[in-house]
């Protein structure tokens, strides 16, 4: 055994109470009092580790200095997965740390230059509960929880998943909570406290399993921390500060009945803290001899008041070594190094020691195989495979299941971060999120200070609202590359954490491409179009639940009828880059200034909502063409005359061309729906492969009493243009056909090289919306009729189909129009509702609804993957507005029933499954049911799950009766089944069904 004091890891003299070394060896941090605060530091383990690297002047020493809590630290704990470090201190906060990448080092304030910081770590998570000072954390075995103890008698346990979401609130302890650690099984979390007590509570329901008292009623005076231990095998926990025939002892309690007949003695004070190192051994074997059976055994270390540290073998009757005097103050906390051969302790003093065992001294420790199949003989299953919410109750009942669980494990696994199934996903999750940090993200809102003039000519800043920012609160409206809005409900909900199991999925829906440097820039406007939309909708969710007697306030009316009309980015004619120099922030000014004053019963934090949305919606209303602006001008001053003239019926600027003025949406006669008007000239741009315009000229000339109007298309260089005998209403495009509307109601269809396909066709009434995606022309006249043909087949999907099933009865107008790209029409109401035409059923379907309170309740955040969120994007989420909130409201509605909100959500999912389907939507069907899936497997519905399987499984014998079809929207069904089979695989409640289906696909495989 080597010992050595680096005398450079010190907190300048002032007392360290923790360390801690990361999982893969290569950093420790402590925690300690500070200057004039609390201290953490993350220090090189290389100089510790070698001599040579510690003469290196090139090798830092310091990697981190944070002194982000306002008083002293009492504990630092990494991560399993090291991605996070979570700090606990004096002034009640436990912080939660990562590393930000793509910064280079920094200066602590104050310093001289040589303590740069070599690495970034930023607080992305303020976790605020306890009253009292913070002594303890810990991070359960899957990084599933956070427990934090405190000096105010209680343990919070923190859903490290959704920080800052709290589970459960433990009280029962009548004295300071001193010391925390979990059952390395996941199915108990024990703590200590100054109650002379040791409590085990049960992770199941968070109840008191045992309260153990005996071992701990004859302590006098206090110790400043009391870190028990758990053995890693889960057979023993180790008490500090426990007496026996009144001497200090380290109490070992046996999982088998909490019986307290051991105990480590041999301190002359008291045991401070215990921790055992995290490997299994067994007994060395000597060269040439024959191994003989050896009985596995683990290794604890001991620290005490008394300046003394002891290492024990539970194999042993007496400590492998005792070091006496190691320090000058009492031992604070030891840690382990991974691989169990060296050992880390800290005191009060202010220095660190560190000791380099070798396998001679130890034994050899089991690899994880080993260590899994004494986790199997012990408690029936693998601890590396089992699921934090079925670690208590299942057994693995056949070889095929554990297979697979095993191989699970090994391709989740292989960076050797300590996660099992899908958790791992994380790394690649978060360090989507390092290219832009918070506080860029921050500086660039302050950025965007929004400056408005009131009446009498004075200048006023906007409030923004910032969130939660610097804490790391993230949702998805982050990740569709648009800033958290204000106040946005969207702000405050969600944060990549550790992505997770079966159970508790990640529910952001992160893109790759969103690093800044790879988005191309038609893309990216499309997706802040989008995004801004997604904002604008869950708002819009929240402002209709919350309203009261304001709805019936004149902008609200703006606001409701307003909503649908957003964007129309469809795959096939995507949208225009935005070329009008706003951002989406820019446009709060208008609002905020100039709206009639709001209803007295809306709350602060309601009213920035709602000034979010009107900007946005405002925004989106500027964007399609300016009758609608017109529309929206009467009884409020316009100011932004000069960036938008409202004198021209079309902007200059190049214009999404599914923006046809069509979306007037005044109240009109029924089923008469607004046509456009008739301009001299205008241009339209079509986002294709490449950016299309389609330029139009009315009377260019008259010859022999008609009078001739000019289609001029251009893309890239290349151009074509055709006369037509009237004046042209609407031009639209996509990658494959041009098709134009005339005053006379003749359509006509070019191919993109400018060849006319079919003769003009006569229309029953003047067209109120044209649109194209592909092979596909969607007509929409002023008598409300609908139109849909495939001009390459020259065939009709829909034949003057009426609007009459979704007008009659409302007063609604159409809002909005589209056509996917499988050819389905897509039509939205002003009232919120949009339906498509199904050509097979020859019926209206409704596939969104802004009112349905499905939407609003629904909760599937914890069965949507990193990995499912390029699925989520189609026809589907357009007309839903991308931003489903996935149960963020239903979160704060906290009184619903969860039987109820779990119907809610399985209708709701039902519902989009079917949606997708019918809009012929197929990537969004496989997100759809893949979701659906893993929410019936969270929630045990068998019967649902059985006939899920058995649809895509089908008939395992051909037969001529069947109807059952192998493929859905083009994707193989038994495709389908071998990717909902895993996720069925990840609760052992169902492997008997994950067995039946596995041997069925395996069967098929074969024949």
């Amino acid at each position: 055994m080597k010992l050595l004091k680096p005398s450079w890891v010190n907190h300048n003299g002032k007392p360290i109470f923790s360390v801690d070394i990361h999982p893969d060896g290569t950093k420790f941090a402590t925690g300690g009092q500070g200057e004039d605060s609390g201290k953490v530091v993350i220090w090189n383990m290389a100089p510790v580790l070698r001599e040579e690297d510690e003469k290196n002047e090139n090798i830092p020493k310091l990697l981190c200095q944070m002194d982000n809590h306002l008083a002293c630290v009492n504990c630092v704990r990494w991560s399993n997965n090291g991605l996070y470090l979570a700090s606990g201190g004096d002034d009640k906060l436990v912080m939660v740390w990562k590393r930000a990448a793509f910064i280079g080092p920094s200066t602590v304030f104050g310093s001289s230059s040589k303590l740069a910081n070599v690495e970034q770590w930023r607080c992305v998570m303020i976790l605020r509960n306890h009253t009292g000072d913070v002594m303890d954390v810990a991070w359960s075995p899957h990084d599933v929880w956070l427990a934090s103890c405190s000096v105010d008698n209680t343990i919070a346990i923190w859903n490290a998943r959704k920080f800052p979401e709290i589970v459960m609130t433990l009280k029962g302890h009548t004295g300071l909570v001193k010391g925390l650690t979990w059952d390395p099984v996941g199915k108990y979390i024990a703590s200590q406290a100054d109650d002379h007590s040791l409590k085990v509570w049960r992770t199941m329901d968070w109840q008191l399993e045992t309260n153990i008292t005996k071992p701990f009623s004859e302590c006098g005076g206090t110790t400043h921390v009391l870190r028990l231990s758990w053995s890693p095998d889960g057979q023993y926990l180790v008490s500090a500060h426990a007496m026996n025939n009144s001497g200090p002892t380290a109490q070992i309690i046996e999982r088998d009945g909490w019986k307290t007949n051991m105990d480590f003695v041999g301190h002359r004070k008291a045991v401070t803290v215990v921790k055992f190192n995290p490997k299994i051994f067994k007994k060395k074997q000597k060269n040439g001899s024959t191994p003989k059976p050896s009985c596995p055994y683990c290794c604890c270390a001991v620290g005490s008041k008394d300046r003394s540290l002891s290492v024990w073998l539970t194999s042993l009757k007496r400590p492998l070594v005792v070091i006496h005097d190691l320090f000058d103050k009492s031992i604070m906390d030891i840690t382990w190094t991974l691989n169990g051969l060296g050992l880390l302790v800290c005191s009060m003093d202010g220095t660190v020691a560190f000791l380099d065992f070798s396998q001679d001294e130890l034994g050899d420790p089991l690899n994880e195989e080993e260590k899994n199949a004494i986790h199997q003989n012990i408690y029936g299953k693998s601890l590396a495979i089992t699921m934090g919410s079925q670690l208590s109750s299942t057994i693995i009942e056949n070889p095929e299941m554990l297979k697979y669980q095993q191989e699970q494990q090994r391709n989740q696994n292989p960076n050797g971060a300590q996660a099992s199934g899908p958790e791992n996903q994380t790394p690649k999750l978060t360090n989507v999120l390092n290219g832009e940090s918070l506080e860029d993200i921050r500086k660039n809102l302050l950025k965007k200070q929004v400056e408005t003039r009131t009446a009498d000519g004075r200048r006023r800043i906007t409030p923004l609202c910032i969130a939660q920012l610097d804490t790391g609160d993230f949702s998805p409206a982050l990740f569709n590359s648009v800033p958290i809005l204000p106040g946005s409900s969207a702000s405050t909900q969600l944060i990549p954490q550790i992505s997770s199991d079966s159970s508790t999925a990640n529910s952001l829906g992160l893109r790759p491409s969103h690093d800044p440097t790879s988005t191309s820039p038609n893309k990216t406007a499309e997706d802040n179009k989008d995004s801004g939309t997604a904002a604008v909708n869950s708002i819009g969710m929240k402002s209709n639940l919350l309203l009261t007697s304001a709805s019936k306030i004149e902008p609200m009316k703006a606001l409701d009828s307003r909503f649908t009309e957003r964007s129309k980015a469809t795959p096939g004619v995507t949208s225009v880059p935005l070329t009008i120099g706003i951002t989406p922030l820019d446009r709060v000014k208008d609002s905020s200034s100039v709206k009639e004053p709001k209803g007295k019963d809306e709350t602060s934090s309601d009213s920035e909502d709602k000034i979010v949305v009107k900007s946005m919606t405002k925004r989106k209303g500027e964007m399609e063409g300016a009758e609608v602006v017109e529309k929206r001008k009467k009884g409020r001053p316009r100011k932004d005359a000069k960036i938008m003239p409202i004198s021209q019926p079309f902007p200059q600027t190049p214009v999404s061309l599914d923006k046809e003025p069509s979306r007037l949406t005044t109240p009109v006669a029924l089923l008469k729906l607004p046509t456009p008007s008739i301009q001299k000239s205008f241009s339209t741009q079509v986002s294709t492969d490449g950016v299309t315009y389609l330029e139009v000229e009315n009377e260019v000339s008259v010859v022999s009493g008609s009078r001739l109007s000019q289609l001029k298309w251009s893309r890239e260089g290349r151009e074509w243009d055709t006369l037509l005998p009237s004046r042209i209403i609407i031009a639209t495009g996509s990658s494959d056909v041009v098709a134009v509307a005339c005053e006379d109601r003749t359509l006509s269809v070019f191919t993109a090289c400018g060849r006319r396909l079919i003769p003009s066709i006569m229309l029953p009434a003047p067209m109120s919306a044209l649109h194209c995606s592909g092979h596909f022309v969607m007509a929409l006249t002023a008598s409300a009729t609908l139109s849909v043909w495939d001009v390459q087949k020259q065939t009709a999907l829909v034949k003057n189909e009426s609007l009459n099933p979704i007008l009659s009865g409302t007063d609604a107008t159409v809002s909005q129009s589209f056509l996917t790209r499988q050819g389905v029409a897509v039509v939205s109401l002003s009232n919120g509702k949009t339906y498509c035409f199904n050509s097979s059923l020859e019926t209206w379907n409704l596939i969104a609804d802004k009112q349905d309170s499905l939407v609003q309740c629904a909760d599937f955040r914890n069965c949507v993957s990193s990995q499912d969120a390029l699925g989520s994007m189609g026809p589907l989420a357009l007309t839903q507005g991308r931003n489903l909130s996935a149960g963020r409201l239903a979160s704060r509605l906290s009184s619903m029933p969860h039987h109820l909100q779990q119907g809610m959500t399985l209708a709701f999912l039902e519902k989009q499954l079917a949606s997708a389907l019918i809009l012929l939507s197929a990537s969004e069907y496989r997100h759809w049911l893949l979701i659906y899936a893993r929410f019936l497997v969270n929630e045990g519905y068998e019967l649902r799950l059985r006939e899920l399987c058995q649809d895509l499984l089908g008939p395992v014998h051909k037969s001529s009766s069947s109807s059952w079809e192998t493929t859905v929207l083009g994707l193989r069904k038994r495709d389908l089944l071998t990717e909902v089979l895993p996720v069925i695989g990840q609760n052992l409640r169902f492997q008997r069904l994950f067995t039946e289906y596995q041997d069925q696909l395996e069967l098929l495989r074969l024949k």
